[in-house]
């Protein structure tokens, strides 16, 4: 999974290294179209439902956190 989910951030935004973030936010890598877009590709892919109340950034701020996000959800 999460291969998948850092072969999404890298599709959305090629040249940047995610995997050596702790937090994309605070480190200015996502801005708001890019998380509109991880989001549909993470729903596509996982076939999850993300509620828009569940966009927190806890839950998108690195690769672990996406990661404990998506398995949650398909729990």
């Amino acid at each position: 999974m999460r291969e998948q989910i850092a072969q999404i951030l890298s599709d959305i935004r090629p040249e940047v290294d995610f995997a050596a973030s702790d937090d994309f936010f605070a480190d200015g890598l996502l801005d708001s179209a890019d998380v509109m877009a991880l989001v549909v590709r993470l729903s596509e892919t996982f076939g999850v439902t993300i509620d828009g109340m569940d966009l927190l950034p806890e839950n998108l701020q690195n690769l672990d956190a996406i990661e404990a996000f998506i398995t949650s959800l398909r729990a």
